[in-house]
């Protein structure tokens, strides 16, 4: 609560020393940026024609480092240094800042990112963060981000105020107060499905490709039985949890709560959504009809023997070289795989094709990635959390700081074609010319330049059926309190990690409703009824 306090005081001071502030300077760029269908409360006075206070002046005479903060491994070797050289130069002219990029490298990232912000020595300033895979919640909740009120968001991110939609920012807020900048403004899709073979489907007498399970076994059936070379799906025997959230998607209107654990086994239906329940307990005839066809597709030979234990299959690399007929993963993936012009070996082929098959696709039964999937937040131990916004204001909205924090330099790391593509320059080598700045944090797609490799009338129609039927997450601001249920949750994981490998992959003995009932009654023993019950009193208190 003191640093509740303590941050809210801050925010009233800075606005307050705006007003007396005696320098003039420039306020911040990005008013090139494209206008937003947002109507900003200066638009509408203008319109009402009524006059609007001019906005204060902002003191940058002073030259300050912004450190932002990512996940992941630092370059060797690229242009990334290059790039940072060209974007401070921008930086510096508009709001006398450099910015400087702070690594989390991929081991034990999650810990490394925690203990980082938790030492509130000053380090960092902006940081990428996520509220289903990077504990923004808990870190908003234990301090570590500073609140963010609107009027410091109008004067130090006013471009950002003005695209991000009321309803947005309430679901940035925390106990009443805004901590995140939302990813709001970017076509992402994450949900999971099977890439396949358009052409091969076709042969096997699918005309218009995959659109459920049962054609998934019909395609398979007919890829070992006319292509015997092929592995229909290599799969590296890790894919268990998916697979069979993918089935209870595809045949319920179940919506899973995020982040209990990585099976995301509660949450409620398209129907009724503060309903807390578990399908991994309820649905019992759609489980075992899941063990059933898993248990034929072992048998038809989808993927290896040693399925559990094949650590060493690289299934969309040999996808890509036409070894194998499917690759399970999610829509973004399979955006770089349905190109038909250069790029993959595969498609040294003119018949090949990719089609992609999503989990729910049969009940219409689409969630749309949360906002604060990628989301940027202020340190609350910034020594300059002003100059971060106004520099975070830029990365987001500013056409070359864009380009160049997004793609790097343009003629090195990438060029623009003369359609308003982007593509790589000839002689390209990734290692050697790409950059590294993992900015997933406030990507914008009236600045994205689209990758000219890409089929986007492929694209653009699945997205375009995607828009028709999706819904919004609707628990972006549910952070459960799991301290005194943690232990039945991990009893719970361990449970359905061992029955799942065995079910999804076809690999158990006896019957599925054997197998089935003897799962669940281990889930019921582990306590997986408190859990629910508990979830449903905190959404009780949250939602109702």
């Amino acid at each position: 609560m003191k640093k509740k306090v303590l941050a809210a005081l801050l925010s009233a001071s800075m606005v307050m020393g705006l007003a007396a502030c005696g320098s003039s300077t420039s306020a911040p760029a990005g008013t090139d940026a494209p206008a937003t269908e947002t109507k900003t409360e200066t638009e509408t006075s203008e319109a009402a024609g009524t006059e609007t206070a001019e906005a204060p002046a902002i003191d940058t005479s002073e030259h300050v480092k912004i450190t932002y903060m990512t996940t992941g491994g630092a370059p060797e070797g690229n242009q990334t240094d290059e790039m940072l050289e060209q974007l401070n130069k921008i930086l510096t002219e508009k709001v006398n800042a450099e910015l400087e990029i702070y690594y989390i490298d991929w081991t034990d990232y999650l810990s490394n990112y925690n203990l980082t912000l938790a030492r509130m020595d000053g380090t960092v300033d902006l940081v990428g963060t996520a509220s289903d895979w990077l504990d923004a919640w808990p870190n908003a909740k234990n301090g570590a981000f500073l609140p963010l009120s609107e009027e410091m968001l109008k004067t130090y991110a006013p471009k950002t105020w003005e695209s991000v939609s009321p309803e947005h920012w309430d679901l940035c807020k925390y106990d009443g107060q805004i901590y995140l900048m939302p990813e709001d403004n970017y076509a992402q899709w994450t949900n999971h499905g099977f890439t396949y073979r358009l052409d091969w489907a076709k042969e096997a007498g699918l005309a218009n490709g995959v659109h459920s399970w049962e054609d998934l076994t019909t395609y398979f059936k007919y890829v070992k039985e006319t292509y015997p070379d092929v592995i229909p799906w290599d799969s590296d025997g890790t894919q268990y949890a998916t697979m069979v959230g993918g089935w209870i998607t595809s045949h319920s209107n179940y919506v899973p709560i995020d982040g209990i654990n990585s099976g995301a086994m509660w949450g409620g239906t398209k129907d009724d959504l503060y309903t807390v329940y578990s399908p991994y307990m309820t649905d019992t005839d759609s489980l075992v009809e899941f063990a059933k066809m898993m248990k034929e597709w072992d048998e038809i030979g989808v993927w290896k023997t040693d399925v559990l234990n094949n650590t060493a299959s690289d299934n969309r690399e040999d996808y890509k070289i036409g070894r194998v007929a499917a690759e399970q993963h999610h829509t973004q993936t399979w955006t770089d795989l349905c190109s038909h012009k250069d790029g993959y070996t595969i498609y040294d082929d003119p018949k090949a094709e990719s089609g992609f098959f999503y989990f729910g696709e049969e009940t219409k039964n689409l969630v749309a990635l949360s906002i604060t999937h990628g989301a940027m937040a202020v340190s609350a131990a910034s020594k300059n959390p002003e100059r971060a916004l106004m520099v975070y204001d830029l990365l987001r909205n500013d056409p070359d700081c864009y380009r160049l924090i997004n793609y790097g330099v343009e003629g090195v790391s990438y060029e623009v074609t003369a359609d308003g593509m982007r593509k790589n320059p000839e002689g390209y080598d990734g290692n050697r010319d790409g950059i590294t700045t993992n900015y997933w944090w406030g990507r914008n797609d009236d600045l994205e330049l689209k990758d000219s490799t890409l089929n986007w009338d492929a694209i653009n129609a699945l997205y375009d059926e995607y828009d028709k039927i999706k819904i919004d997450y609707p628990y972006g601001q549910f952070v459960p309190n799991v301290d005194d249920i943690q232990s039945k949750i991990e009893n719970i994981n361990d449970i359905h990690t061992t029955y799942m490998k065995q079910i999804a992959f076809g690999k158990y003995q006896g019957s599925a409703e054997d197998i089935v009932a003897e799962y669940q009654a281990a889930l019921e023993k582990a306590g997986i009824n408190d859990v629910t019950a508990e979830l449903q009193r905190q959404f009780d208190e949250l939602y109702k």
